[in-house]
């Protein structure tokens, strides 16, 4: 992390700011927090040293520009705003024009032009992974369970097929049993797509016993901004996996995030599922 410029944390909704901010105070590395009105959490909005409305783009610029130049942290969800969130309409027909610049196409689109509207005004942009690695998965066993032979030919197999999709922006997750997959993520995310998995798994009409060593397995897409696309598990992915029937969950290690490291490990310890950080290539 560079020891240049102030560090500033842009909060949004969801448990990981708080996370980051932990991270960062563990780590005795000073820092700002710029909350989002109606995302961030009621607790580190408390503490935040300013708060933004989401479309004031124009405010935002300011308050970095005087804190300085910043590193900024992007973390936390602004996907679907709140009533709070919108709820002052000036700041969107003071900053039209700037949004809309950036508005014009998907999320990733959206997020990749805020990114460089900031690095554009002469600030910094650090992923998660790069603020506070000790919030990434490690790698080898995590918990009591280990995978066995099953479980590895399945892993390998969502692996293998996980980077042949990436040069198609298919998704970060996938659920094979053996050579056969079950499910691929696409845009409805992991919890979905393992909705699907145990329907698909469980013959017939969704009953029965899943197939032996059923895998989930997230990894990255090549190329990937981690910055505005970390892939994450958390002990919600875990009880969604052990519905789906899988034996376990194998993530890339050092670019997979996992919230709530201790919850999500004894989660998986409890459904008896194997937790994994997978080194390497496929």
């Amino acid at each position: 992390m560079p020891e240049s410029g102030t560090l500033v944390l842009v909060a949004g909704a969801g448990r990981l700011p708080d996370l980051v901010a932990g991270s960062l105070e563990r780590a005795g590395r000073a820092h700002k927090v710029l909350a989002v009105r109606g995302f961030t959490e009621r607790t580190l909005r408390a503490r935040a040293d300013a708060t933004v409305d989401l479309l004031d783009v124009g405010a935002t610029l300011a308050i970095l520009k005087a804190w300085g130049p910043a590193v900024v942290i992007p973390a936390g969800g602004v996907s679907r705003p709140s009533p709070a969130a919108l709820l002052n309409a000036g700041a969107a027909l003071r900053n039209r024009e700037a949004l809309r610049a950036i508005a014009g196409g998907g999320d990733d689109r959206l997020l990749r032009a805020v990114l460089a509207l900031l690095e554009e005004n002469g600030h910094r942009v650090l992923g998660v992974h790069e603020a506070a690695p000790d919030l990434l998965s490690p790698a080898g066993t995590l918990g009591r369970h280990a995978p066995d032979a099953e479980a590895e030919a399945s892993v390998r197999a969502g692996r293998a097929l996980l980077a042949a999709l990436s040069p198609f922006d298919v998704g970060q997750a996938a659920v094979a049993a053996a050579e056969r997959i079950l499910a691929v993520e696409g845009p409805e995310g992991t919890d979905r797509m393992l909705a699907r998995a145990r329907a698909l798994g469980r013959k017939p009409f969704g009953y029965g016993r899943s197939a032996p060593g059923t895998v989930l397995v997230k990894v990255s897409k090549h190329g990937q901004d981690l910055r505005i696309d970390l892939p994450a598990v958390g002990p919600r992915t875990v009880r969604n996996a052990a519905a789906a029937g899988c034996a376990g969950i194998a993530v890339e290690a050092g670019r997979t995030l996992i919230i709530d490291r201790a919850a999500t490990v004894a989660e998986a310890d409890r459904a008896g599922l194997f937790l994994v950080g997978l080194e390497g290539a496929p």
